[in-house]
């Protein structure tokens, strides 16, 4: 949703910054991997150990690089197959990353039973939702749209962690199951756009068994 409403406006003020980190020698890739390592190293150190507002000002922050890397490959003239690739990867990385580390602290720091099993329905929800797109776009399928996209997932689940982080323990409750039941009905949402995609319930031709004698089954090779 976000990612739609926003892009434009955003542009606006990454790009400018994007040709003057590619001016220094920095690359796409490099800014990516940064921003990834750094939200890592902040969501499962800051998080279990109960700063969750600290931890949400690091993680917005390298997120933020997220958006830059993007900016850099445009003012550098585009990006490369490896690049979104590797940006695909690393987002995966971050986000289970964040609800891992909101994950101990709802077990260890300050114990919620039931706020954990919304993480974990965020955290594997959100690797979901990013492998039906992807699963589609190979399959030549429309895997796009739905309720909650990566940018929404960020604002609610990092909006919940700081609010509570600043004396507002309910935030994070709030923000975690509203974000569960949003990412299950994006997963629904998603399937069915690949559902309705031209050719999507056509007869695909079995593949003959390799030499090495494995076969392909009904949904492809495994990724």
């Amino acid at each position: 949703m976000l990612s739609v409403l926003g892009r434009a406006s955003v542009s606006k003020v990454t790009l400018p910054l994007g040709r003057a980190l590619i001016k220094t020698g920095l690359t796409p890739d490099a800014m990516t991997v940064i921003g990834t390592v750094a939200t890592i190293a902040a969501a499962v150190t800051l998080y279990p150990m109960g700063y969750l507002f600290v931890g949400t000002l690091v993680i917005w922050l390298f997120v933020m690089f997220d958006m830059l890397d993007g900016a850099m490959a445009r003012a550098r003239g585009g990006g490369t197959k490896f690049g979104a690739v590797l940006d695909s990867t690393c987002d995966r990385l971050a986000d289970g990353a964040i609800f891992a580390g909101l994950g101990w602290w709802c077990l260890v720091e300050k114990p919620h039973q039931w706020l954990f099993v919304a993480t974990m329905i965020c955290l594997v929800t959100s690797q979901v939702i990013s492998y039906a797109k992807a699963r589609a776009e190979a399959s030549g399928l429309n895997g796009d749209g739905g309720l909650i996209e990566r940018p929404d997932r960020l604002v609610i689940v990092l909006v919940g962690a700081g609010l509570t982080g600043i004396g507002l323990p309910w935030a994070i409750h709030i923000a975690m199951w509203l974000l569960a039941v949003g990412s299950i009905i994006t997963v629904f949402q998603r399937m069915w756009s690949v559902y309705k995609s031209p050719g999507a319930t056509d007869l695909q031709p079995i593949v003959a068994p390799s030499a090495g004698g494995a076969t392909q089954g009904e949904d492809g090779p495994e990724s």
